[in-house]
């Protein structure tokens, strides 16, 4: 099937990725734009992976005020280079991040920055609730809700607020792939008025 440059542009401006990734995704789905989105997915997650190890020494401290004052953000997001950092498109997706804290209220940017206290008296809350049932079936349920806590508590396992079809984590994979380097959020402050 004979790719045109109107669908690799198309699937370029749906995905931010390059000219001959889209191309090639594109040939390898036999032109199903849905199909070529997710192996390009794919390719970030692994080039996400890939870039892990390396250096983020450079980026931004990006803040927020929500209209009003009454909350207000600081994220720093890191990433290898000051090219990258200065860019435009990087600085943007550092306010998202700052914006979408204001509005989500995360309290960790990652599982692993939960500390095992928290961790532990989750899983005794789920528990307690559960009383009565089989134990497989406590354990599938107390899983679940440790899930669910990680799922609201930790910024990259969120719904990202801006399209809440993608978490923050595959936000920041596509920015990877976008700019080629390693992305790391290290840390946020989130104040909020009578909090």
């Amino acid at each position: 099937m004979a790719i045109t440059a109107q669908q690799v542009n198309e699937l370029r401006t749906r995905t931010g990725a390059g000219l001959m990734d889209c191309k090639k995704a594109l040939v390898e789905s036999n032109g199903d734009a849905d199909a070529a989105a997710e192996i390009l997915r794919k390719k970030g997650a692994a080039t996400r992976d890939k870039k892990a190890g390396r250096s983020a020494s450079e980026g931004v401290v990006q803040s927020y005020i929500h209209t009003g004052g009454k909350v207000g953000v600081l994220v720093e997001v890191n990433c290898e280079s000051d090219f990258v950092a200065k860019n435009e498109q990087f600085q943007l997706f550092a306010r998202q991040l700052a914006m979408h804290i204001a509005a989500a209220s995360p309290r960790y940017v990652k599982r692993e920055d939960v500390p095992e206290d928290i961790v532990a008296k989750e899983k005794e809350i789920a528990a307690a609730q559960v009383v009565g049932k089989p134990p497989a079936a406590i354990e599938k349920i107390v899983q679940g809700k440790l899930e669910k806590f990680f799922s609201e508590a930790c910024l990259l396992e969120q719904p990202f607020v801006i399209n809440p079809d993608k978490k923050v984590n595959d936000l920041i994979t596509e920015n990877i792939t976008k700019t080629g380097e390693n992305i790391i959020v290290s840390r946020f402050v989130r104040f909020q008025i009578g909090a």
